[in-house]
């Protein structure tokens, strides 16, 4: 058995270098260069793009075989479930419109949200007696795959926006185009810092008091800020700067502030560092590349993902939602926060096709409501899952 659990792991490794090499002959096919090469280069990353998705797929079932219940019972294992379904997505979305540059964009998405994935805990646990039920298969992959199918549109709509917005002067598009880039370099950062830490095994300890006791609280970062009232414990470690906000309750809600302060932090120092280098705004850089491209089609990939990904999702997120709500704790809705914030999903992205389809909002609209309509699906990945408690932390 632990022989399979290797295996699993070495094929969720070799899917993410499959899925790494991909974008770059994505790349190149945006480069001016001869037809049969561009060509080539699509072939090539379209078959690696297959050979990480099979690569993958083999890494669930493997998982499956150890667990003997679906491998979407965690965060780990929903999150790279996740990225596994957006890779689907695209090759799915390639296949009908043959672009290239959607490849270019997506595989980096996946890339970030399995790389993710990994900072949590990746051990095989027995599932807890709410997520015994065979709606654990029908509900949470139903609603992987309608939000991956959305987040195809979140791609194509800010690939329409890098290429249409006017760079040559500063407007209140290209700075909240840059804040959506800056907020992709965050999690890159965030993968960048965990991973660095956790490597070296970094820990410190404090003795702080959460709900009139003093209680341990462990970070696996150095504290920029530390619990309130704190006192480190740990010899060597870092102090902090400062104290995190009184009103942050909770054993963990200092450390999960200081996580966030890291993330913002190192993502700043990438894109500064982007910056510095390319000398411009980043969109500003890609968005030659990227003129060749027919707004119009990429348009139209990014409201044929909504259109698909919505009903998907719908029937994921809110019905059989319901259904298993109803049979785990004998009610179809309780203002929970990971139900609240999949109903706001559902009701923003229902205005998006009522906006498009009544109000004839598209392009660039279209495309900026798609962006925020993934901010929010992230959100309820990482903000509701790891912040907001509830029913559902057990995800």
């Amino acid at each position: 058995m632990g022989d399979l659990v290797t295996i699993s792991s070495n094929l969720l490794y070799a899917s993410f270098f499959f899925y790494m090499i991909a974008t770059f002959f994505f790349g190149g096919t945006i480069r001016d260069k001869k037809n049969s090469s561009r060509g080539k280069a699509s072939t090539i990353g379209i078959s690696l793009t297959i050979a990480g998705f099979i690569t993958q797929l083999g890494y669930f079932f493997t998982r499956w075989a150890v667990s003997k219940h679906a491998p979407v019972s965690n965060l780990f294992e929903f999150t790279t479930f996740f990225g596994m379904m957006l890779v689907m997505a695209f090759i799915i979305i390639y296949f009908i419109y043959r672009l290239d540059v959607i490849g270019l964009f997506a595989l980096p998405v996946a890339l970030l949200i399995i790389a993710y994935a990994s900072m949590f805990p990746r051990e095989i646990s027995p599932l807890v007696p709410s997520l015994k039920s065979h709606w654990l298969y029908i509900h949470v992959t139903t609603a992987a795959i309608g939000e991956a199918i959305l987040a195809i549109s979140f791609v194509a709509g800010l690939i329409f926006l890098i290429r249409q917005i006017d760079q040559t002067k500063k407007s209140k598009h290209t700075f909240w185009l840059e804040f959506v880039i800056y907020s992709i370099f965050s999690t890159l950062g965030f993968i960048i810092v965990t991973t660095t830490f956790g490597a070296m095994d970094y820990q410190a300890q404090f003795q702080a008091p959460v709900e009139g006791q003093i209680v341990a609280v462990e970070y696996h970062l150095p504290a920029i800020a530390g619990p309130n009232d704190g006192e480190l414990q740990t010899a060597g470690a870092m102090q902090p700067l400062f104290d995190a906000p009184e009103w942050m309750r909770g054993e963990s809600a200092a450390r999960k502030f200081n996580t966030l302060i890291w993330s913002l932090v190192s993502g700043l120092v990438l894109y500064g560092a982007a910056r510095l280098i390319l000398r411009k705004r980043v969109a500003a850089v890609i968005q030659p590349k990227l003129k060749k491209f027919n707004p119009d089609l990429i348009d139209e990939v990014s409201y044929r993902a909504v259109s698909i990904g919505f009903p998907i999702f719908t029937l994921g997120a809110l019905i059989f939602a319901m259904i298993w709500a109803q049979e785990a704790w004998n009610r179809f809705w309780g203002w929970d926060p990971k139900e609240v914030w999949a109903l706001i999903t559902w009701l923003f992205y229902a205005f998006f096709l009522h906006l498009r389809l009544s109000r004839g909002w598209h392009g660039t609209k279209s495309a900026w409501l798609a962006v925020g309509g993934f901010a929010i699906i992230m959100f309820n990945l990482i903000a509701v899952n790891l912040i907001i408690a509830g029913l559902h932390s057990y995800a």
